[in-house]
């Protein structure tokens, strides 16, 4: 899946001010995303505030995506939960004929064994229409796919081809790529470890950041790419504060800042997440500004 390497950015759903959904503001966003030289867009994962939206309000957020998009981008969709049974009917039910893979979490609240995860993503491997993406993130799903536990997964099961992987550990990481089999993609699911993450021999990011400062973040990743390691980590000390600040309190509100700054929507979030503070707001500002005149 050559298309999916490099720089893929995680939409947010952007509200309006009486909570609905904002087409407008999506479709800006996408088509910021595509100026800025992106690879492929991300749509219903974790930064689009995908667990507080209706079945209605992902409909919109899909539509919404592939008619801003046009074509012109490869588009992946989130579908992953801890019912593995309602997963594999959403899969089997949905339209996807846009997509052209499928990104989906790691069983969160339920804690299953490393052997659970291996049947939940066998089970979903077994119905998906698309290839799968599996993703990692023990932060939010309170288990870690051990590297085994992926590596068997890759083997296995031939329409999973890659991992998000967002443990923040690059010796995990780095044991992923090393055991990975020739055709696996490792992708970094955090900014912060992107570029390491490429140099080691990664693929690429699925960035939150990159839908704020497509043009720089998505420059970093090709360089890295390219293995110009000393440009790559001018650009990625330079947004490095960014990358921070976004996180400091809270996905998707610190990005959701970001692109209230850029006119491309409103700062709001679905309770129970809340707007970052305007001391925060006006730092993200700030470092907005120094990356216009550093890395211009």
């Amino acid at each position: 899946m050559e298309e999916l390497r490099g720089t893929g950015v995680a939409l947010v759903t952007p509200f309006m001010e009486n909570g609905s959904i904002d087409v407008e503001a999506l479709s800006k966003i996408v088509v910021h995303c595509k100026k800025g030289k992106i690879d492929y867009l991300v749509a219903l994962g974790t930064t689009a505030e995908s667990v507080t939206l209706s079945k209605e309000e992902k409909q919109i957020v899909l539509d919404t995506v592939v008619v801003a998009n046009n074509g012109e981008l490869p588009l992946v969709v989130g579908i992953g939960g801890n019912d593995t049974r309602a997963v594999m009917k959403e899969l089997q039910t949905l339209d996807l004929s846009d997509f052209c893979a499928i990104l989906s979490v790691s069983p969160y609240y339920n804690r299953p064994t490393q052997e659970g995860i291996y049947q939940h993503f066998k089970a979903l491997s077994q119905v998906s229409p698309l290839p799968i993406i599996v993703y990692n993130v023990p932060g939010r799903t309170g288990s870690n796919m051990q590297p085994a536990t992926t590596i068997r997964l890759a083997n296995d099961l031939e329409n999973i081809i890659a991992i998000k992987e967002a443990s923040g550990n690059m010796v995990q990481v780095m044991e992923l790529i090393q055991n990975k089999p020739k055709d696996f993609m490792v992708i970094s699911g955090d900014d912060i470890t992107a570029l390491p993450t490429i140099l080691a021999g990664g693929d690429g990011v699925i960035s939150v950041i990159g839908q704020g400062l497509p043009l720089e973040f998505s420059e970093m990743v090709r360089l890295g790419l390219k293995g110009n390691a000393k440009e790559g980590y001018r650009y990625h000390y330079q947004l490095q504060e960014g990358m921070h600040l976004i996180f400091e309190e809270g996905n998707p509100a610190g990005i959701k800042a970001m692109l209230e700054l850029l006119n491309l929507g409103r700062c709001d979030v679905r309770l129970p997440l809340i707007a970052v503070s305007n001391e925060l707001k006006k730092k993200i500002g700030l470092f907005m500004y120094s990356v216009s005149k550093i890395l211009a």
